[in-house]
C-alpha cells in the first residue's frame, strides 16, 4: 500500500484500496464543480480517469474554481487537471479529452470500458446530449445539478434525477429525458431556491451566474463521494 493510501487504507482496507485503484471514471467537466470532484477522486486513488473539457480557464474562474491559478488562465481545464492529478498520484492513469460534449462526441466520450461517469457540465442541451448517451449505454451516472445562485450549503441534497426538485437546471434535463430511463442516474442538487439576481451574459450570449467557491466545492466532492461509495459498495446508493 503507498504511503498515499495509508490513511485512507485504515478505514477501507486493503480490498477497498484495491477497488478504487482498479476502478476508471469518467469525468465531463472540471470547473468550479468539477474540479472539486477531481480532487477528491484522485486522492481516494481511483486509478483511471478520463477528464472531458473544452474550455480553458479564465480570471473570472480564479473565485470558485480549484484548478484556476494566475498561472493557468489561458490554458485548456483538461491539461492542468491532469497535471494537477498527477502531481498527488503520479501513478494514476489519466487522459484529457478537450473536446466539447455534444450530440457528435457523446459516443468518443463514453467509449472504452469505464465503471462510472461524473457529470459536471452545466449547458442543459450538452448535459441531455451526455445523460441520453450514458442511460444507453449503461454506465452508472452521478450528476450535477445547479451550483451556482446558491449560498447554503445545508440545502444540498442526494437523489435519483426523477426525485430532484426546485433547481431549474433539474427540471430541465428531466424535461429533456422524459423517454429515457434515468434510474442510475443519481442527482447532486439544492433544494434551495435560486437566489433572485440579474442575469448578466457573456460575449458569446451565454448566462453568467454568480457562484460562491464553497458551494461547487460541496457539490464535487459529494458527486466523488457517491462514485467512491459505489466502487467501493459495488451497488447503487439510492
Amino acid at each position: 500500500m503507498s504511503e498515499m493510501s495509508e490513511r485512507t487504507g485504515l478505514l477501507v482496507g486493503e480490498e477497498g484500496i484495491r477497488r478504487l485503484s482498479e476502478a476508471s471514471v469518467i469525468l465531463a467537466g472540471v470547473g468550479a464543480v468539477g474540479g472539486y470532484a477531481l480532487e477528491g477522486l484522485v486522492r481516494a486513488g481511483i486509478g483511471r480517469i478520463r477528464v472531458v473539457d473544452a474550455d480553458t480557464f479564465s480570471g473570472s474562474n480564479l473565485n470558485r474554481q480549484i484548478l484556476a491559478t494566475v498561472d493557468t488562465v489561458g490554458r485548456p481545464k483538461a491539461d492542468v487537471a491532469c497535471e494537477r492529478a498527477r502531481s498527488i498520484n503520479p501513478d494514476i492513469e489519466i487522459e484529457p479529452m478537450r473536446v466539447l460534449v455534444d450530440d457528435s462526441t457523446v459516443d468518443e466520450i463514453l467509449s472504452g470500458d469505464f465503471d462510472i461517469l461524473v457529470d459536471a457540465i452545466d449547458t442543459v442541451r450538452c448535459k441531455i446530449s451526455l445523460l441520453r448517451k450514458a442511460s444507453e449505454v449503461g454506465i452508472p451516472t452521478f450528476s450535477s445539478m445547479g451550483a451556482a445562485l446558491h449560498l447554503d450549503t445545508q440545502r444540498i441534497r442526494v437523489a435519483p434525477l426523477r426525485n430532484t426538485s426546485v433547481c431549474p437546471l433539474a427540471g430541465a434535463v428531466r424535461k429533456g429525458l422524459r423517454d429515457v430511463d434515468t434510474s442510475d442516474i443519481t442527482c447532486v442538487f439544492s433544494d434551495e431556491p435560486p437566489v433572485s439576481v440579474p442575469t448578466e451574459r457573456d460575449e458569446h450570449g451565454k448566462s453568467v451566474l454568480g457562484s460562491l467557491p464553497t458551494v461547487p466545492a460541496v457539490f464535487g466532492m459529494t458527486l466523488a463521494n457517491l462514485a467512491i461509495a459505489r466502487v467501493l459498495d459495488g451497488r447503487k446508493i439510492l
